[in-house]
Formats: structure tokens, C-alpha cells, sequence
């Protein structure tokens, strides 16, 4: 029982220690957050108008209060309380806020919290996050600096800004109406820029897409530019060749103008002329065709035929067989004669009627002698020709 006495006092002495530190922890964390405020220490280059007390605002809704200032060297420390329940984005700046010229200004903290990081508890704000607003009597200071400077003191100081001043209005009497319209049309300039700003950035891409084309090509650019140079040298070098051969060629147009000028009636006869022998030659296309094709078998028998001795062409007739023939077909005889068909009509088909009633007698004069084809079978076997183109075609 002693050895278990023990140990329980022993687990409650740990027992009370670890109430006691939990019981140290609560009264740590109620002195600290009891309040349940948060605290913000931000440095300013000046805090006119802000006071102990001065409203701290988000979005312009009262959210804290200024609970400290303290000049620290160049700067004013500020000690700013916000409630607790309030979260604020880790990047957040502080800015003080001028509602008027004249009366108490209050600490906006910007931007709104919209997720992402929070800002701790007891953060810290250097100059670098805080702004503040420019003051009257900076202004006002400006104002004065700037009126010496342009003053008898300044830039003026020999007649300088006055004279310029003369000369600006010398040059503008009289000429409002037209500044005017100058003013009025450059602003529908800027708005016609406004309004096809795509277009011109468009424009520009492309130009910079050529330049980076001429960039990626620079070795092919530069062997044209080289090229272009030499020739450019060619012609500085026959330069007065050039102007010579252009004087005389300006010369001969003058001339050749002139005679087209008196001769216009007669060369319009003859393109006339032209075109008609160019219609009549696409009309006779067909034969042009023919004879270019069977010349050369024609004018190689003409060749073949001459005798150089007797200066004659040798051809052997079959005087025989060409009358039997004409005699068994009389009107094709005839209709060769003519120079027409019998499939044209005319003068060789009537005269194609009328020869039955004529050649039968003739016919049967000559069947007492219906050997004689016999001996004309006999005769050499040599072509004879109707004509050039039979000839040349080998009929």
C-alpha cells in the first residue's frame, strides 16, 4: 500500500503542474486576445490630422481605432487596433485618407481581403506599404517655387520667358479659329486611333513579323543587297552607253511614230489584209494540213521522175487501160473533167442521167473486141496518178 501510495501522490503532483501550466496558458492567451482585437504597427512619413483614436477603416466601414503614434527620426511609428474577426490579405498597405482640406483624416487599410495568405497578428508595415496625402502647403509650395523660377529671379531674369511669351501670342493672333480646328481635329485623331487600335497594332505585328523574316533570312538579304550593288555599279559604269542608246531609242520612236502617223490608212489595209488571209487559211486548214503532209512524198516522186539527160519527166501511160476504165465508169470521166462529184449535183449529175441512153451503142461496138482487157491485164503494173496530191499520196 505505501509503493502505490506513492506513485499516486507522484501522478498528482504531475497532475497539478500540468493544470497549472494549462491554467498560465488560458490567462496568457485571454491578457493577449481577450479583447479579441488584433494589432497592426505601420510606419508613415507624416500623419497630419491623424490622432490617437482615429477611425481605421476597410472598404470605408469602421473596423479599428488608432491606439499610438510615435515619432521615430524621419517617420511616425502608429500602433493601430482592428477587430479580430477581421482578415486582412498578407500584401495589405495602409494609406491615410484626406475626406476634406480641412478636418480629421482616418487609415484605410487596402485591398479588401478576398482569399489567399492572411496577415498575422502583430504585423509589421514599412514606409514602402503606407501612403499618405499630399498637403496644402506642399502645394502651395510648389506653386511658389515654381512662380520664382519663371519670375524676374528665374528664367526671366533677362526678358527670356517674356519675350517667348510675345513671340507664342504674336504668332497665335489671329489664328484661333484655326488652332481650334487643329485642336478638334487631333482629337478625332485620337479617337480614330482609339477606335482601330487593333488594326494598328495589327500593322505593327505584322511589320515585326517581316523584320524577324529579314532577321531569319539575313544571309539571303545580304547576298541580294550585294547583288543590287554590282549591278548598280554595271550600269554606274555604262551610264553614258545607256543615256546614248535611250537618246536614240527616244529618237527612233519619233520616227516610227511619224510613219505610223502618215502611213495609218495603209497599214490598216494591210492588217485588214492580214486578217483576211488569216480567215481564209483557217478556212482551208484542213487541206494546208493535207498538202504539208503529202509534199514531201510528191516533190521526192517529181524528183524520181526526172530525166536530167533529156530534161523531161519519164512516165509510163497505160493509154489502153485508161480508156477501158473510162469507158466502164463514163461518169466519173465526166465528172473529173468538170472538177466535180457526183455527190455535188449540178451540170455533172445531169449530164450522169443522160449517158445511159447514149454509151450503150457504144458499149456494144466494142464487144467484138472484149479481148482486149486480156492484153491490158498484160501491161506493166507501173501507178498512174490523177493528180499532184494522187501523186503525192501514193494513189
Amino acid at each position: 500500500m505505501t509503493a502505490l501510495a506513492q506513485r499516486f501522490a507522484g501522478f498528482s503532483k504531475v497532475l497539478a503542474a500540468v493544470v497549472v501550466l494549462l491554467l498560465i496558458a488560458a490567462a496568457l492567451l485571454f491578457l493577449n486576445n481577450g479583447d479579441g482585437k488584433r494589432y497592426l504597427t505601420v510606419d508613415f512619413e507624416q500623419t497630419n490630422s491623424v490622432y490617437k483614436g482615429s477611425d481605421v477603416k476597410i472598404l470605408g466601414v469602421p473596423v479599428g481605432k488608432v491606439e499610438k503614434l510615435t515619432p521615430r527620426g524621419n517617420v511616425v511609428r502608429v500602433k493601430i487596433a482592428y477587430d479580430g474577426k477581421q482578415k486582412l490579405p498578407a500584401d495589405v498597405k495602409a494609406v491615410v485618407v484626406s475626406p476634406s482640406i480641412v478636418g480629421d483624416r482616418f487609415v484605410q487599410l487596402a485591398p479588401a481581403y478576398n482569399g489567399g495568405p492572411t496577415l498575422k497578428d502583430n504585423a509589421f508595415l514599412s514606409v514602402d506599404r503606407t501612403a499618405v496625402p499630399i498637403e496644402l502647403d506642399a502645394v502651395y509650395q510648389s506653386l511658389d517655387d515654381l512662380s520664382v523660377a519663371l519670375g524676374p529671379k528665374g528664367a526671366n531674369k533677362e526678358g527670356s520667358l517674356s519675350k517667348l511669351l510675345d513671340g507664342t501670342a504674336a504668332q497665335f493672333k489671329g489664328q484661333g479659329a484655326q488652332v481650334n480646328e487643329t485642336i478638334k481635329n487631333f482629337g478625332k485623331l485620337s479617337t480614330t486611333l482609339s477606335n482601330n487600335k487593333d488594326e494598328l497594332f495589327g500593322g505593327l505585328r505584322e511589320v515585326e513579323d517581316f523584320v524577324s523574316l529579314l532577321k531569319t533570312n539575313d544571309s539571303a538579304v545580304r547576298s541580294f543587297n550585294d547583288s543590287t550593288a554590282k549591278v548598280s555599279t554595271v550600269l554606274a559604269g555604262e551610264r553614258d552607253d545607256l543615256a546614248a542608246t535611250l537618246e536614240a531609242l527616244s529618237k527612233a520612236l519619233v520616227d516610227v511614230n511619224g510613219l505610223v502617223k502618215e502611213n495609218r490608212s495603209a497599214l490598216r489595209g494591210n492588217v485588214d489584209n492580214i486578217a483576211s488571209l488569216a480567215k481564209l487559211l483557217a478556212k482551208h486548214k484542213d487541206d494546208l494540213e493535207q498538202i504539208t503532209l503529202n509534199a514531201p512524198t510528191a516533190l521526192t516522186n517529181v524528183s524520181l521522175a526526172y530525166n536530167s539527160t533529156s530534161g523531161t519527166l519519164d512516165t509510163r501511160a497505160d493509154i489502153p487501160e485508161v480508156l477501158f476504165s473510162a469507158l466502164d465508169n463514163p461518169a466519173s470521166l465526166v465528172c473529173n473533167l468538170l472538177g466535180e462529184t457526183l455527190d455535188e449535183g449540178g451540170l455533172c449529175s445531169s449530164l450522169t442521167d443522160l449517158l445511159p441512153d447514149i454509151l450503150p451503142r457504144a458499149g456494144a461496138a466494142q464487144q467484138p473486141t472484149a479481148k482486149a482487157p486480156a492484153a491490158v491485164a498484160q501491161a506493166p503494173s507501173d501507178p498512174v496518178y490523177d493528180s499532184l496530191a494522187g501523186l503525192g499520196a501514193g494513189r
